[in-house]
């Protein structure tokens, strides 16, 4: 699916990959400005965050925005579980009847981190999913 960003999103993305190196896929600015989540390409997760989270923070004053990166996936599954995290993902199954859903397992002690702040989190994973993969919404078990 094609993912199409607005110039703010665009611009930081430029910038995110000035700054670290690696390969922005998408970015969702949330909270007027103050926060950005941005997909990082596959295996590029390290190298964005660098030694001690220094790449990432040189990235975060530039931007003036808390930053939250999510790794990117070739299925839907795999990158579910990624836009959740930290939190311990068990399983996630995707069903397609009339909406399609993906149903997620998550650790007990973990729905609080996979749901986030206000529901940010799971909101993110959600918009995410929509955006990458067409899921209608995410469900966690």
């Amino acid at each position: 699916m094609g993912v199409t960003l607005d110039d703010d999103a665009r611009q930081y993305l430029a910038a995110f990959e000035d700054v670290t190196g690696v390969d922005g896929r998408d970015c969702l600015v949330t909270d007027g400005g103050d926060s950005l989540l941005i997909v990082v390409e596959r295996g590029g997760m390290g190298e964005a965050i660098g030694p001690d989270g220094r790449t990432v923070k040189r990235f975060e004053d530039r931007a003036d925005a808390q930053v939250r990166l999510v790794e990117d996936a070739d299925n839907t599954a795999e990158f579910v579980a990624n836009a959740l995290a930290p939190a311990a993902v068990y399983n996630v199954t995707i069903s397609e009847n009339d909406d399609t859903v993906a149903y997620v397992e998550v650790a007990q002690a973990d729905h609080g981190v996979a749901i986030g702040t206000n529901g940010r989190t799971i909101d993110a994973a959600r918009t995410l999913a929509k955006r990458h993969f067409g899921i209608d919404d995410i469900q966690l078990l």
